[in-house]
Protein backbone atom coordinates (compact mmCIF):
# COMPACT_ATOMS: atom_id res chain seq x y z
CA UNK A 1 0.00 0.00 0.00
CA UNK A 2 1.21 3.54 -0.64
CA UNK A 3 2.44 5.55 2.31
CA UNK A 4 1.55 9.15 3.24
CA UNK A 5 4.40 11.58 3.86
CA UNK A 6 3.59 15.22 4.55
CA UNK A 7 0.20 14.74 2.97
CA UNK A 8 1.85 13.20 -0.12
CA UNK A 9 1.01 9.75 -1.44
CA UNK A 10 4.30 7.97 -1.95
CA UNK A 11 4.74 4.69 -3.91
CA UNK A 12 7.75 2.45 -3.73
CA UNK A 13 9.66 1.62 -6.86
CA UNK A 14 8.52 -1.97 -6.63
CA UNK A 15 4.88 -0.87 -6.37
CA UNK A 16 5.25 1.27 -9.49
CA UNK A 17 7.02 -1.56 -11.29
CA UNK A 18 4.32 -4.07 -10.37
CA UNK A 19 1.63 -1.64 -11.44
CA UNK A 20 3.32 -1.27 -14.81
CA UNK A 21 3.75 -5.03 -14.99
CA UNK A 22 0.05 -5.58 -14.30
CA UNK A 23 -1.01 -2.93 -16.81
CA UNK A 24 1.26 -4.36 -19.53
CA UNK A 25 0.05 -7.90 -18.83
CA UNK A 26 -3.60 -6.84 -19.04
CA UNK A 27 -3.02 -4.67 -22.13
CA UNK A 28 -0.83 -7.03 -24.16
CA UNK A 29 -2.30 -10.46 -23.62
CA UNK A 30 -1.82 -11.71 -27.18
CA UNK A 31 1.23 -12.61 -29.24
CA UNK A 32 2.28 -10.12 -31.91
CA UNK A 33 4.19 -10.39 -35.18
CA UNK A 34 7.00 -7.83 -34.98
CA UNK A 35 9.62 -6.89 -37.57
CA UNK A 36 13.04 -5.85 -36.28
CA UNK A 37 16.75 -6.14 -36.97
CA UNK A 38 18.47 -8.66 -34.74
CA UNK A 39 21.68 -6.80 -34.03
CA UNK A 40 23.04 -9.46 -31.65
CA UNK A 41 21.83 -12.97 -30.92
CA UNK A 42 23.55 -13.31 -27.51
CA UNK A 43 23.34 -17.08 -27.33
CA UNK A 44 24.63 -18.59 -24.06
CA UNK A 45 25.82 -22.14 -24.62
CA UNK A 46 25.81 -23.16 -20.93
CA UNK A 47 22.06 -22.49 -20.60
CA UNK A 48 21.03 -22.70 -24.24
CA UNK A 49 18.97 -19.51 -23.93
CA UNK A 50 19.33 -16.42 -26.19
CA UNK A 51 18.89 -12.77 -25.33
CA UNK A 52 18.65 -11.05 -28.74
CA UNK A 53 19.27 -7.32 -29.04
CA UNK A 54 16.62 -5.85 -31.35
CA UNK A 55 16.86 -2.59 -33.29
CA UNK A 56 14.96 -0.49 -35.78
CA UNK A 57 16.83 1.99 -37.96
CA UNK A 58 15.76 4.82 -40.20
CA UNK A 59 18.26 6.52 -42.48
CA UNK A 60 21.03 4.67 -40.68
CA UNK A 61 19.97 5.96 -37.25
CA UNK A 62 18.62 3.76 -34.43
CA UNK A 63 15.05 4.88 -33.61
CA UNK A 64 14.03 1.99 -31.34
CA UNK A 65 15.84 -0.63 -29.26
CA UNK A 66 14.64 -3.42 -27.01
CA UNK A 67 15.98 -6.57 -25.41
CA UNK A 68 14.28 -9.92 -25.85
CA UNK A 69 14.31 -13.49 -24.63
CA UNK A 70 14.41 -16.68 -26.67
CA UNK A 71 14.25 -19.75 -24.47
CA UNK A 72 16.32 -22.82 -25.24
CA UNK A 73 13.51 -25.01 -26.56
CA UNK A 74 12.16 -22.31 -28.87
CA UNK A 75 15.67 -21.46 -30.08
CA UNK A 76 16.42 -25.07 -30.95
CA UNK A 77 13.17 -25.45 -32.87
CA UNK A 78 13.64 -22.17 -34.78
CA UNK A 79 17.27 -22.97 -35.48
CA UNK A 80 16.33 -26.30 -37.07
CA UNK A 81 13.81 -24.54 -39.31
CA UNK A 82 16.46 -22.04 -40.48
CA UNK A 83 18.90 -24.83 -41.27
CA UNK A 84 16.29 -26.80 -43.19
CA UNK A 85 15.02 -23.82 -45.22
CA UNK A 86 18.01 -21.49 -45.50
CA UNK A 87 20.88 -23.90 -45.18
CA UNK A 88 22.37 -22.19 -42.14
CA UNK A 89 21.48 -21.49 -38.50
CA UNK A 90 19.80 -18.43 -37.05
CA UNK A 91 22.34 -15.66 -36.75
CA UNK A 92 22.60 -11.99 -35.98
CA UNK A 93 22.80 -9.13 -38.42
CA UNK A 94 19.53 -9.88 -40.24
CA UNK A 95 16.01 -8.46 -40.29
CA UNK A 96 13.52 -10.96 -38.85
CA UNK A 97 9.76 -11.33 -38.51
CA UNK A 98 9.16 -12.76 -35.04
CA UNK A 99 6.14 -13.72 -33.01
CA UNK A 100 6.54 -12.44 -29.48
CA UNK A 101 4.76 -11.49 -26.33
CA UNK A 102 5.31 -8.13 -24.61
CA UNK A 103 6.23 -8.30 -20.95
CA UNK A 104 7.62 -6.18 -18.16
CA UNK A 105 9.61 -7.35 -15.18
CA UNK A 106 10.29 -5.15 -12.14
CA UNK A 107 13.93 -6.23 -12.17
CA UNK A 108 14.73 -6.59 -15.89
CA UNK A 109 12.37 -4.04 -17.43
CA UNK A 110 10.65 -4.34 -20.80
CA UNK A 111 11.37 -7.27 -23.07
CA UNK A 112 9.93 -9.32 -25.86
CA UNK A 113 9.50 -13.02 -25.33
CA UNK A 114 10.15 -14.56 -28.76
CA UNK A 115 8.27 -17.77 -29.46
CA UNK A 116 8.73 -18.06 -33.23
CA UNK A 117 10.68 -16.55 -36.17
CA UNK A 118 9.52 -16.88 -39.78
CA UNK A 119 12.48 -18.00 -41.95
CA UNK A 120 10.55 -17.34 -45.16
CA UNK A 121 10.36 -13.64 -44.27
CA UNK A 122 14.17 -13.52 -44.10
CA UNK A 123 14.29 -14.92 -47.62
CA UNK A 124 11.80 -12.31 -48.76
CA UNK A 125 13.82 -9.47 -47.25
CA UNK A 126 16.94 -10.72 -48.94
CA UNK A 127 15.16 -10.94 -52.28
CA UNK A 128 13.69 -7.46 -51.89
CA UNK A 129 17.09 -5.92 -51.17
CA UNK A 130 18.59 -7.87 -54.05
CA UNK A 131 16.04 -6.61 -56.59
CA UNK A 132 16.40 -3.03 -55.38
CA UNK A 133 20.19 -3.12 -55.72
CA UNK A 134 19.92 -4.55 -59.24
CA UNK A 135 17.44 -1.87 -60.24
CA UNK A 136 19.65 0.97 -59.01
CA UNK A 137 22.80 -0.40 -60.65
CA UNK A 138 21.05 -0.82 -64.00
CA UNK A 139 19.58 2.68 -63.82
CA UNK A 140 23.08 4.07 -63.24
CA UNK A 141 24.55 2.03 -66.11
CA UNK A 142 26.94 0.20 -63.77
CA UNK A 143 25.54 -3.33 -63.88
CA UNK A 144 27.87 -4.51 -66.69
CA UNK A 145 30.72 -2.04 -66.04
CA UNK A 146 33.22 -4.48 -64.55
CA UNK A 147 32.43 -7.18 -67.09
CA UNK A 148 33.34 -4.81 -69.92
CA UNK A 149 36.92 -4.39 -68.66
CA UNK A 150 39.70 -6.13 -70.63
CA UNK A 151 41.08 -9.16 -68.82
CA UNK A 152 44.88 -9.59 -68.72
CA UNK A 153 46.32 -12.28 -70.96
CA UNK A 154 48.11 -13.81 -67.96
CA UNK A 155 46.73 -12.74 -64.53
CA UNK A 156 50.00 -13.05 -62.60
CA UNK A 157 49.35 -10.49 -59.82
CA UNK A 158 46.25 -11.02 -57.70
CA UNK A 159 44.89 -9.00 -54.76
CA UNK A 160 42.73 -11.16 -52.48
CA UNK A 161 40.03 -9.92 -50.12
CA UNK A 162 39.36 -12.69 -47.62
CA UNK A 163 39.95 -13.99 -44.11
CA UNK A 164 43.31 -15.64 -43.56
CA UNK A 165 41.70 -18.58 -41.74
CA UNK A 166 39.00 -19.13 -44.38
CA UNK A 167 38.75 -22.73 -45.57
CA UNK A 168 37.81 -21.44 -49.00
CA UNK A 169 41.02 -19.40 -49.17
CA UNK A 170 42.99 -22.45 -48.08
CA UNK A 171 41.45 -24.48 -50.91
CA UNK A 172 42.24 -21.69 -53.36
CA UNK A 173 45.90 -21.50 -52.32
CA UNK A 174 46.24 -25.28 -52.46
CA UNK A 175 45.16 -25.41 -56.10
CA UNK A 176 47.08 -22.31 -57.22
CA UNK A 177 50.35 -23.10 -55.46
CA UNK A 178 50.21 -26.83 -56.12
CA UNK A 179 49.40 -26.74 -59.83
CA UNK A 180 51.52 -29.35 -61.69
CA UNK A 181 52.41 -27.00 -64.57
CA UNK A 182 54.45 -24.64 -62.40
CA UNK A 183 52.37 -21.55 -63.12
CA UNK A 184 53.21 -18.73 -60.71
CA UNK A 185 50.59 -16.28 -59.42
CA UNK A 186 51.65 -13.56 -56.99
CA UNK A 187 48.97 -13.06 -54.31
CA UNK A 188 48.55 -10.27 -51.75
CA UNK A 189 45.98 -10.78 -48.99
CA UNK A 190 43.80 -7.88 -47.79
CA UNK A 191 41.98 -9.27 -44.70
CA UNK A 192 38.32 -8.33 -44.29
CA UNK A 193 35.15 -9.48 -42.56
CA UNK A 194 33.14 -11.61 -44.95
CA UNK A 195 29.66 -11.83 -43.37
CA UNK A 196 27.30 -9.68 -41.39
CA UNK A 197 26.57 -5.97 -41.76
CA UNK A 198 30.14 -5.05 -40.82
CA UNK A 199 31.47 -7.05 -43.77
CA UNK A 200 30.10 -4.44 -46.20
CA UNK A 201 32.26 -1.59 -44.88
CA UNK A 202 35.21 -3.95 -44.35
CA UNK A 203 35.26 -5.20 -47.94
CA UNK A 204 34.71 -1.72 -49.40
CA UNK A 205 37.61 -0.38 -47.33
CA UNK A 206 39.97 -3.06 -48.62
CA UNK A 207 38.87 -2.44 -52.21
CA UNK A 208 39.74 1.21 -51.64
CA UNK A 209 43.18 0.22 -50.31
CA UNK A 210 43.78 -1.94 -53.37
CA UNK A 211 42.71 0.89 -55.69
CA UNK A 212 45.50 3.05 -54.27
CA UNK A 213 48.02 0.48 -55.56
CA UNK A 214 46.08 -0.52 -58.66
CA UNK A 215 49.16 -0.64 -60.91
CA UNK A 216 50.52 -3.54 -58.82
CA UNK A 217 47.65 -5.91 -59.65
CA UNK A 218 46.01 -7.56 -62.64
CA UNK A 219 42.77 -8.54 -60.88
CA UNK A 220 41.02 -8.73 -57.48
CA UNK A 221 39.49 -11.86 -55.97
CA UNK A 222 36.90 -11.87 -53.15
CA UNK A 223 37.09 -15.33 -51.59
CA UNK A 224 34.78 -16.83 -48.96
CA UNK A 225 34.28 -20.41 -47.89
CA UNK A 226 30.60 -20.98 -48.61
CA UNK A 227 27.36 -20.36 -46.73
CA UNK A 228 23.61 -20.17 -47.10
CA UNK A 229 21.32 -17.38 -48.25
CA UNK A 230 21.41 -15.46 -44.98
CA UNK A 231 25.17 -15.61 -44.63
CA UNK A 232 25.54 -14.10 -48.09
CA UNK A 233 22.99 -11.34 -47.59
CA UNK A 234 25.60 -8.59 -47.28
CA UNK A 235 26.67 -9.29 -50.87
CA UNK A 236 23.28 -8.02 -52.08
CA UNK A 237 24.02 -4.62 -50.56
CA UNK A 238 23.87 -1.83 -53.12
CA UNK A 239 26.99 0.01 -51.91
CA UNK A 240 29.16 -3.10 -51.96
CA UNK A 241 27.88 -4.19 -55.36
CA UNK A 242 28.48 -0.68 -56.72
CA UNK A 243 32.08 -0.65 -55.42
CA UNK A 244 32.70 -3.93 -57.26
CA UNK A 245 30.99 -2.81 -60.47
CA UNK A 246 32.99 0.44 -60.61
CA UNK A 247 36.36 -1.09 -59.73
CA UNK A 248 39.01 -0.21 -62.35
CA UNK A 249 40.33 -3.77 -62.82
CA UNK A 250 38.44 -7.09 -63.07
CA UNK A 251 36.92 -8.37 -59.80
CA UNK A 252 36.53 -12.13 -59.39
CA UNK A 253 34.26 -13.71 -56.78
CA UNK A 254 34.29 -17.12 -55.16
CA UNK A 255 32.14 -16.61 -52.09
CA UNK A 256 30.05 -19.73 -51.63
CA UNK A 257 28.17 -22.75 -52.87
CA UNK A 258 24.80 -21.03 -53.20
CA UNK A 259 23.04 -21.50 -56.52
CA UNK A 260 21.26 -18.17 -56.04
CA UNK A 261 23.73 -15.49 -57.16
CA UNK A 262 24.12 -12.36 -55.07
CA UNK A 263 24.26 -8.93 -56.69
CA UNK A 264 27.99 -8.64 -55.99
CA UNK A 265 28.56 -11.86 -57.90
CA UNK A 266 26.33 -10.70 -60.74
CA UNK A 267 28.26 -7.46 -61.34
CA UNK A 268 31.72 -9.00 -60.91
CA UNK A 269 33.79 -9.77 -64.00
CA UNK A 270 33.69 -13.46 -63.15
CA UNK A 271 31.71 -15.37 -60.52
CA UNK A 272 32.88 -18.82 -59.53
CA UNK A 273 30.64 -21.00 -57.39
CA UNK A 274 33.55 -21.98 -55.16
CA UNK A 275 37.08 -20.70 -54.47
CA UNK A 276 38.37 -23.91 -56.05
CA UNK A 277 36.51 -23.16 -59.27
CA UNK A 278 37.96 -19.64 -59.20
CA UNK A 279 41.47 -21.08 -58.93
CA UNK A 280 40.75 -23.33 -61.92
CA UNK A 281 39.53 -20.31 -63.90
CA UNK A 282 42.84 -18.49 -63.34
CA UNK A 283 44.92 -21.54 -64.21
CA UNK A 284 42.89 -21.97 -67.40
CA UNK A 285 44.00 -18.47 -68.45
CA UNK A 286 47.59 -19.66 -68.19
CA UNK A 287 46.64 -22.77 -70.18
CA UNK A 288 45.07 -20.64 -72.90
CA UNK A 289 48.39 -18.85 -73.29
CA UNK A 290 50.87 -21.68 -72.75
CA UNK A 291 49.20 -24.43 -74.80
CA UNK A 292 49.37 -22.52 -78.13
CA UNK A 293 52.94 -21.53 -77.26
CA UNK A 294 53.85 -25.17 -76.58
CA UNK A 295 52.15 -26.25 -79.80
CA UNK A 296 54.00 -23.58 -81.75
CA UNK A 297 57.26 -24.71 -80.19
CA UNK A 298 56.51 -28.31 -81.14
CA UNK A 299 55.69 -27.29 -84.70
CA UNK A 300 58.91 -25.28 -84.91
CA UNK A 301 61.00 -28.15 -83.58
CA UNK A 302 59.30 -30.56 -85.96
CA UNK A 303 59.91 -28.24 -88.91
CA UNK A 304 63.58 -27.83 -87.94
CA UNK A 305 64.01 -31.59 -87.62
CA UNK A 306 62.37 -32.14 -91.00
CA UNK A 307 64.53 -29.45 -92.60
CA UNK A 308 67.63 -30.89 -90.97
CA UNK A 309 66.76 -34.39 -92.21
CA UNK A 310 66.18 -33.04 -95.73
CA UNK A 311 69.48 -31.18 -95.75
CA UNK A 312 71.22 -34.25 -94.37
CA UNK A 313 69.77 -36.33 -97.22
CA UNK A 314 70.86 -33.70 -99.75
CA UNK A 315 74.38 -33.76 -98.34
CA UNK A 316 74.42 -37.54 -98.50
CA UNK A 317 73.35 -37.51 -102.14
CA UNK A 318 75.91 -34.82 -102.93
CA UNK A 319 78.64 -36.84 -101.22
CA UNK A 320 77.69 -39.89 -103.25
CA UNK A 321 77.74 -37.87 -106.48
CA UNK A 322 81.14 -36.47 -105.60
CA UNK A 323 82.42 -39.96 -104.82
CA UNK A 324 81.18 -41.33 -108.16
CA UNK A 325 82.59 -38.53 -110.31
CA UNK A 326 85.59 -37.40 -108.29
CA UNK A 327 88.18 -39.42 -110.26
CA UNK A 328 86.99 -38.41 -113.70
CA UNK A 329 86.52 -34.83 -112.59
CA UNK A 330 90.00 -34.81 -111.09
CA UNK A 331 91.61 -36.19 -114.28
CA UNK A 332 89.71 -33.77 -116.47
CA UNK A 333 90.64 -30.81 -114.34
CA UNK A 334 94.27 -31.96 -114.13
CA UNK A 335 94.50 -32.20 -117.95
CA UNK A 336 92.99 -28.74 -118.20
CA UNK A 337 95.56 -27.47 -115.74
CA UNK A 338 98.46 -29.10 -117.61
CA UNK A 339 97.31 -27.59 -120.91
CA UNK A 340 96.95 -24.23 -119.26
CA UNK A 341 100.45 -24.48 -117.82
CA UNK A 342 101.88 -25.46 -121.26
CA UNK A 343 100.08 -22.64 -122.99
CA UNK A 344 101.26 -20.27 -120.31
CA UNK A 345 104.88 -21.32 -120.72
CA UNK A 346 104.74 -20.98 -124.51
CA UNK A 347 103.03 -17.62 -124.30
CA UNK A 348 105.54 -16.43 -121.72
CA UNK A 349 108.54 -17.36 -123.87
CA UNK A 350 107.12 -15.67 -126.95
CA UNK A 351 106.12 -12.62 -124.94
CA UNK A 352 109.62 -12.43 -123.45
CA UNK A 353 111.20 -12.70 -126.91
CA UNK A 354 108.99 -9.96 -128.34
CA UNK A 355 109.69 -7.62 -125.47
CA UNK A 356 113.42 -8.25 -125.73
CA UNK A 357 113.39 -7.30 -129.41
CA UNK A 358 111.52 -4.11 -128.58
CA UNK A 359 114.10 -3.21 -125.96
CA UNK A 360 116.99 -3.76 -128.38
CA UNK A 361 115.35 -1.54 -130.97
CA UNK A 362 114.74 1.21 -128.41
CA UNK A 363 118.36 0.92 -127.29
CA UNK A 364 119.57 1.37 -130.83
CA UNK A 365 117.41 4.46 -131.28
CA UNK A 366 118.66 5.94 -128.05
CA UNK A 367 122.25 5.26 -129.13
CA UNK A 368 121.80 7.20 -132.32
CA UNK A 369 120.47 10.16 -130.37
CA UNK A 370 123.38 10.21 -127.91
CA UNK A 371 125.42 13.56 -127.83
CA UNK A 372 128.64 11.54 -128.39
CA UNK A 373 127.45 10.47 -131.84
CA UNK A 374 126.49 14.07 -132.66
CA UNK A 375 129.91 15.40 -131.55
CA UNK A 376 131.66 12.80 -133.73
CA UNK A 377 129.89 14.25 -136.71
CA UNK A 378 131.58 17.67 -136.15
CA UNK A 379 129.05 19.36 -133.95
CA UNK A 380 129.91 20.98 -130.59
CA UNK A 381 128.04 22.06 -127.47
CA UNK A 382 128.53 25.64 -126.15
CA UNK A 383 127.97 26.33 -122.46
CA UNK A 384 128.25 29.43 -120.32
CA UNK A 385 128.23 29.06 -116.57
CA UNK A 386 127.21 25.42 -117.01
CA UNK A 387 124.14 26.26 -119.10
CA UNK A 388 123.82 25.46 -122.83
CA UNK A 389 123.95 28.43 -125.20
CA UNK A 390 121.71 28.07 -128.19
CA UNK A 391 120.99 31.77 -129.16
CA UNK A 392 123.32 34.74 -129.77
CA UNK A 393 121.47 37.04 -127.45
CA UNK A 394 122.33 34.75 -124.53
CA UNK A 395 125.93 36.07 -124.52
CA UNK A 396 127.68 39.40 -124.50
CA UNK A 397 131.14 40.51 -125.61
CA UNK A 398 133.70 39.43 -123.09
CA UNK A 399 131.70 36.41 -121.77
CA UNK A 400 133.72 33.24 -121.24
CA UNK A 401 132.37 30.21 -123.09
CA UNK A 402 133.06 26.48 -122.78
CA UNK A 403 132.93 24.57 -126.07
CA UNK A 404 132.57 20.76 -125.88
CA UNK A 405 133.89 18.76 -128.86
CA UNK A 406 134.26 14.96 -129.30
CA UNK A 407 137.53 14.58 -127.44
CA UNK A 408 137.46 17.52 -124.94
CA UNK A 409 136.52 21.12 -124.15
CA UNK A 410 137.77 24.52 -125.40
CA UNK A 411 137.71 27.75 -123.36
CA UNK A 412 136.77 30.81 -125.47
CA UNK A 413 135.92 34.51 -124.97
CA UNK A 414 133.29 36.38 -126.97
CA UNK A 415 134.98 39.11 -128.96
CA UNK A 416 132.18 39.97 -131.35
CA UNK A 417 128.68 38.57 -131.75
CA UNK A 418 126.58 38.84 -134.85
CA UNK A 419 122.92 38.13 -135.07
CA UNK A 420 121.47 36.86 -138.34
CA UNK A 421 118.89 39.00 -139.94
CA UNK A 422 120.05 42.18 -138.26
Amino acid sequence: MPESVDNKTVFTLLEVSRSIQKTIAERYKSLYWIKAEMNKLNHYTHSGHCYPELLEKKDGRVVAEMRSILWKADYQRINRQFIELLGEPLREGITILMQAGISYDPLYGFSLKIVDIDPTFVLGELEREKKESIRLLKEEGLYEANKRLPFPLIPKRLAIVSVETSKGLCDFYKIINGNPWGYKIETTLYPALLQGDKSIASIIKQLSNIAEKIEQFDAVAIIRGGGGEVGLSSYNNYLLAKAIAMFPIPVLTGIGHSTNETVSEMVAYKNAITPSELADFLLQKFHNFSIPMDQAQERLLRAVKEQFAQEQQNLKQLAQAISWNSKSVFLTERNKLNQLMLHTQMYSKQQFKDEKSKLIHVEQLLGLLSPIHILKRGFSIVRMNGKAVYQVDQVNNGDLLEIQVEDGTIQSQVVNKEEHGK
